[in-house]
């Protein structure tokens, strides 16, 4: 079981907030995904934002968050402003 923060983009702060919404290891990111551990982390953390959910994709997808493709990127803004 990989530490959370062996994960490209997660740094301690990352880690300590999945961790209290009981996403423990990267596998266990990698299988919730950046969309669902987003959603937990709102629930939990209401000011996480847009570039948390860029990170989360980026950490799953293996690239740094700001390299995302564009369509990837309007996907995940879509998810996130769904959630306001």
């Amino acid at each position: 079981m990989a530490e959370l923060t062996a994960l490209r983009n997660i740094g301690k702060e990352m880690d300590r907030k999945l961790k209290s919404v009981d996403i423990t290891t990267a596998e266990a990111l990698k299988e919730v995904g950046s969309k669902e551990a987003f959603f937990k982390l709102k629930l939990r953390y209401p000011e996480v934002c847009l570039v948390h959910l860029y990170t989360l994709e980026g950490a799953v997808s293996d690239i740094e968050y700001n390299q995302l493709p564009a369509d990837v990127k309007q996907d995940l803004k879509m998810f996130s402003d769904h959630l306001k």
